[in-house]
């Protein structure tokens, strides 16, 4: 059974990017949860594939359902539209489209083909992650939950500012005294 390895990347910066294999056999419903679940998105929304070409054009829609919206032609149901179905050339591209509100857009590039697959492995799986990949839901600390639990731990919020306003460090007057002093000893 053929495998195929795709890179998922982020349509506004293609250094962040998932490897994903798939058997194709598998369904675009399989790819569209390994994706979500490489970039650790829930599965709230709303989503949609597309075939494309190498100038990332919209083509044919692979829809997880159909939605209340115009089509060119009625778009291809995830669940039931196998991946090897739409695969028309070596170097097949997709548009992966994720919330239609806050739209997740990622391009998906075949990268490889394996004639056998590994029976160690449960398909999909993801190969490979490079970058840190986006917050779904707004910004965070790329620590996240983490910081929260050391700033806790070590009440980072009481320690205050350690920097006066022009740069400077900010030094206790007291501390400032005994420095005074210790200038005057010296001399």
């Amino acid at each position: 059974m053929a495998i195929l390895k795709f890179r998922v990347s982020l349509e506004e910066d293609d250094t962040v990017y998932r490897d994903i294999a798939i058997k194709h056999t598998q369904t675009f419903q399989d790819l569209h949860f390994a994706i979500l679940t490489a970039y650790e998105f829930d599965r709230k929304h709303k989503a949609t594939f597309f075939r494309s070409n190498d100038a990332w054009a919209r083509g044919r829609e692979i829809s997880l359902e159909v939605y209340d919206k115009k089509y060119a032609a009625p778009p291809l149901i995830m669940d039931v539209t196998t991946i090897a179905s739409e695969i028309k050339d070596t170097n097949q591209k997709f548009i992966y489209l994720y919330d239609f509100v806050k739209n997740w857009t990622f391009q998906i590039s075949l990268i490889s083909v394996v004639k056998e697959e590994n029976p160690r492995f449960a398909y999909p799986l993801v190969t490979r992650k490079e970058g840190i990949g986006p917050p779904q839901n707004g910004i965070k600390s790329l620590l996240g939950e983490k910081f929260a639990d050391i700033e806790e731990k070590y009440d980072l919020k009481e320690v205050g500012d350690v920097f006066s306003d022009d740069g400077e460090e900010a030094i206790d007057s007291e501390e400032a005294q005994d420095d005074d002093n210790n200038f005057t000893d010296d001399l």
